[in-house]
């Protein structure tokens, strides 16, 4: 092929990603060389539908400091407003939010809250904000009766505290209340 044919393909395969983000999804593009050598062309919807809502809602508990981490994880424990230890976030369950508590595993335990744990969580430890507001952050107690047996520096699937507890974040939030 010539450069012209390719530049003409590049510039079309553009457009055609172009038109398809403007319908609200987002369309991959992948190519694959067969044997005969033509191209494959295969579109594939990576995201949502519009409109959709995310399933339920996961608490994220910061367990350890954050002296000696490395940058890119304050940077994200940051943006997730967990500064303090023993601080909790309530988010959307969405894969970017997961994504954010999978890289923190090693500093903090995640998992999914249930509608009773949530509004204790707001009862007890919520406070308001100059505006009204509730406060997107809540800071808690250390757990009563410690932590698990194999302390904070070892996963939860280990016998530990940190990474993804699933529903079984909800007894250690009560813990700490």
């Amino acid at each position: 092929m010539e450069k012209t044919e390719l530049t003409e393909k590049r510039i079309e395969q553009k457009r055609e990603i172009k038109k398809s983000s403007t319908t609200g999804t987002t369309a991959v593009r992948i190519e694959k060389k067969t044997s005969s050598n033509a191209a494959t062309t295969l579109s594939s919807i990576k995201s949502r539908a519009p409109g959709t809502k995310p399933k339920g809602k996961i608490a994220i508990i910061l367990i350890r400091g954050v002296v000696r981490a490395r940058e890119n994880i304050i940077a994200t424990l940051f943006a997730l407003r967990l500064r303090k230890k023993n601080s909790c976030v309530v988010l959307e369950d969405t894969p970017s939010n997961r994504a954010s508590a999978m890289k923190c595993k090693d500093y903090a335990a995640f998992g999914d809250i249930n509608e009773e744990t949530y509004k204790l969580l707001v009862e007890k430890r919520g406070k308001k904000g100059a505006d009204g507001k509730l406060k997107q952050f809540f800071l808690l107690h250390p757990p009563r009766g410690g932590f698990e047996r194999k302390g904070i520096k070892t996963p939860f699937s280990n016998g530990g505290a940190l990474g993804n507890r699933g529903e079984k974040i909800n007894d250690l939030i009560k813990k700490m209340l």
